[in-house]
């Protein structure tokens, strides 16, 4: 079992910036993709931007391109996403996620999610 843990998240003005964190628990995150997921209310969760291994090459929706950036940092087991020129419809819950392959298939894994609301 791979167990992940958002943390982060809060309340900001447009404009504002944030940094989430995506802790690894029992496993090194490093060996492991790493996805940002966003869920807004009413609306189905969305891809925003993955980090590959091991070469650490990353993707972004176009809906956050030029503002989120997401990275690693190994030695703490964590991958960041740095959120800037937030948008209220930045708001929504926001998920890491990893996958692995086993005899029945591809399992996702989750975190339980951290809020992010952007309103003035």
């Amino acid at each position: 079992q791979l167990q992940l843990e958002e943390s982060g998240g809060g309340s900001v003005q447009p404009g504002g910036s944030l940094r989430l964190s995506c802790a690894g628990l029992g496993f090194a995150l490093e060996a492991y993709a790493i996805g940002w997921f966003r869920q807004a209310p009413g609306k189905k969760r969305e891809g925003l931007s993955c980090i590959s291994s091991p070469d650490a090459s990353t993707y972004y929706a176009d809906s956050v391109k030029g503002r989120f950036t997401i990275s690693r940092e190994n030695v703490r087991n964590t991958v960041y996403l740095q959120m800037n020129r937030l948008k209220p419809e930045d708001t929504g819950v926001y998920y890491c996620n990893t996958n692995r392959m086993s005899l029945g298939g591809r399992v996702d894994y989750w975190g339980q999610g951290t809020q992010v609301t952007v309103s003035s």
